[in-house]
């Protein structure tokens, strides 16, 4: 089965960083592009950022590009992201998935952005 689960989020305040890590199993992790995607409070799903498998090339939604970094680890399924210069609306829970398939998300993990 595939399991992915994101930790890494806490309280910080605004300005403050966070890196985020999502352990991947029960697939060929190196094989797929992953992505990383958000639910504020109250809202829909938020596409945040996707890596291809081999970590050549990242895409960002406009909102968190040159704070935002994606990063990725294949030897050690694991997917990251760092994020700097957080703002409220930043708060949300995050999730990573198989990219274009927000539903093999797993457990996410809560980014609350307050001072």
């Amino acid at each position: 089965d595939v399991q992915l689960q994101a930790f890494g989020g806490g309280l910080v305040q605004p300005g403050g960083s966070l890196r985020l890590s999502c352990a991947a199993s029960g697939f060929t992790f190196r094989t797929y592009a992953m992505s990383w995607f958000r639910q504020a409070p109250g809202k829909g799903f938020e596409w945040v950022s996707t890596m291809n498998s081999n970590g050549g090339s990242t895409a960002y939604t406009d909102s968190v590009k040159g704070r935002f970094t994606i990063s990725r680890d294949n030897a050690k399924n694991t997917l990251f992201l760092q994020m700097n210069s957080l703002k409220p609306e930043d708060t949300a829970v995050y999730y990573c998935a198989k990219s274009g398939d927000i539903n093999s998300r797993g457990q996410g993990t809560l980014v609350t952005v307050s001072s």
